[in-house]
């Protein structure tokens, strides 16, 4: 059974408009652009799950595919989950400002002024080209590879599964 056009045109409508209302600056729009995107990304599954079929069970013949159906309620509990948490975030920015706008801080404004001008190079003196990592033959290296020669003995003294008996003046009998 082919897709429904139908079904495929309004899960695009509703990814677009999903995608716009996540671009403003409005939580609030942003929680509904979320949403928007959930039901299409469920839409997506539904289109995807093709002909219904029998419940998937030993022995029957023409039965519909499970995975779909497991991407959906698992796309359901998240969305759900980051809608939560999107909303306890609207609150609590209602709550400290009286509105739910995000609005650049001095730092943004900073980072857009400065831009990568042409004198910001970045410098790659001092590596070598077989080093893997930055710390290769330094003396500040995270990781230090021991050999068996650098580590002395070691005792067994690892806990073990059997119960140890107290001796016999704790237990109460006769020595």
């Amino acid at each position: 059974m082919p897709a429904s056009l139908t079904l495929i045109i309004i899960m695009a409508a509703l990814f677009a408009c999903g995608v716009y209302a996540m671009l403003e600056r409005s939580l609030t729009r942003v929680l509904i652009g979320f949403l928007l995107l959930g039901n299409a990304a469920n839409l997506l599954l539904l289109i995807m799950l093709g002909a219904p079929g029998a419940a998937p069970f030993y022995g029957v013949d023409d039965v519909s595919d499970p995975l779909p159906q497991a991407l959906m309620l698992t796309a359901i509990v998240i969305t759900f989950g980051i809608s939560a948490f999107l909303l306890a975030l609207i609150y609590r920015s209602w709550q400290l400002g009286q509105a739910d706008t995000v609005f650049d801080d001095e730092a943004d404004i900073e980072v857009r002024e400065r831009g990568i001008g042409p004198d910001v190079v970045m410098d790659d003196e001092g590596i070598e080209a077989d080093a893997a990592t930055d710390f290769v033959g330094t003396d500040t290296a995270p990781i230090t590879v021991l050999h068996s020669s650098d580590v002395p003995a070691l005792r067994d003294d690892a806990p073990t599964d059997t119960p140890r008996r107290a001796p016999r003046s704790d237990r109460g009998e006769d020595a």
